[in-house]
């Protein structure tokens, strides 16, 4: 065999046995998780996510995502937890404690100290008779059967399972506090997803020019217009500059000049689009978007209260971070 075929066999094989354990967690679900989530939800105080080696750094990334999803966490290292760091956690803290073997000496130590504190302690193993176990109110069971490491030693199955069973934790809580995407969006108000759910088309179009002719406007006029707002299109309002009318795009020039043989005399109604598409001001500059890409244009008109107001452009969108 090849070493190209061996890297490919290993890496499938790490992969399977991971998405197994994975699957496997499905029926370790039990009253003590419901009971687990049903107290983190009637806490005072904050989640306080600890472990050591590897099982620390799964215990950051389970803060972290609680964090995100409306479920107050923090994180602390069980070794220094038991050198200083205790004291960050108050009587009202919900703490959990990652550990496979729920043995280690670091685990031994603290544990004791937990209870102390009077916090409910939920132990996140995989082994379920372990010392930490046993001491836990609530056992999270993470039980995997073997490592991917081919020596059965290196932390892989054991984390991937930890991290998932992490997730599981805070998507029930999620769920059970009806923390919608308009909450997350609030949590996430610099990144590209939180954009999505709080940037609307007011806070962005009155940026850009908004170019207007009247119906009767000459062909002059109308070139000076679009080339002069730069937002490739204009426009078209009544007489009195009331309605919304239609619209002229630099592609309705182009195609104005093969349809006329004579261009004199041209004013907007004769090119312009009728009854274009529009958005309102107040809806999400992501429906923007969706309409743009659904109609392969790169500009909107923006009615405000059923006005003109202006336009919004694929260009505004972009340096949002909305494409």
């Amino acid at each position: 065999m090849n070493i190209s075929n061996k890297i490919t066999l290993t890496a499938k094989k790490v992969l399977k046995l991971e998405a197994e354990a994975i699957a496997k967690l499905a029926d370790y679900i039990d009253e003590s998780f419901e009971k687990c989530v049903e107290t983190i939800l009637t806490i005072k105080g904050r989640v306080v996510v600890t472990g050591i080696g590897k099982s620390a750094n799964i215990a950051q990334k389970i803060v972290a995502t609680l964090n995100s999803t409306g479920t107050p966490a923090l994180f602390m290292h069980a070794a220094d937890a038991i050198h200083g760091d205790l004291g960050m956690i108050q009587a009202d803290d919900f703490v959990i404690c990652i550990s496979k073997s729920g043995n280690t000496p670091e685990i031994k130590v603290l544990v004791p100290l937990l209870k102390r504190k009077g916090s409910k302690l939920a132990a996140m193993v995989s082994s379920t008779d372990s010392y930490l176990a046993r001491c836990a109110d609530f056992v999270l069971n993470a039980n995997v059967e073997r490592e991917a490491c081919p020596h059965n030693l290196a932390p892989t199955t054991s984390t991937t399972a930890a991290l998932a069973l992490g997730d599981a934790l805070a998507v029930s809580l999620l769920e059970a506090r009806g923390f919608s995407s308009t909450d997350f969006a609030h949590l996430h108000p610099g990144g590209s997803l939180g954009k999505r759910m709080y940037l609307k088309v007011e806070d962005i179009y009155t940026q850009n020019e908004a170019p207007r002719v009247r119906a009767n406007a000459k062909l002059k006029e109308i070139i000076i217009e679009i080339s002069s707002k730069r937002l490739g299109a204009t426009a078209v309002l009544s007489e009195d500059g009331e309605q919304l009318i239609g619209i002229i795009t630099d592609g309705d020039l182009r195609r104005m000049l093969n349809k006329y043989d004579s261009i004199e005399g041209i004013v907007s109604t004769d090119i312009m689009t009728p009854d274009p598409l529009t958005i309102d001001a107040s809806e999400y500059a992501v429906e923007a978007l969706v309409v743009m890409q659904n109609k392969s244009i790169t500009q909107l008109i923006v009615t405000n209260s059923g006005k003109f107001g202006g336009f919004v452009h694929l260009h505004d969108l972009l340096k949002e971070g909305l494409v």
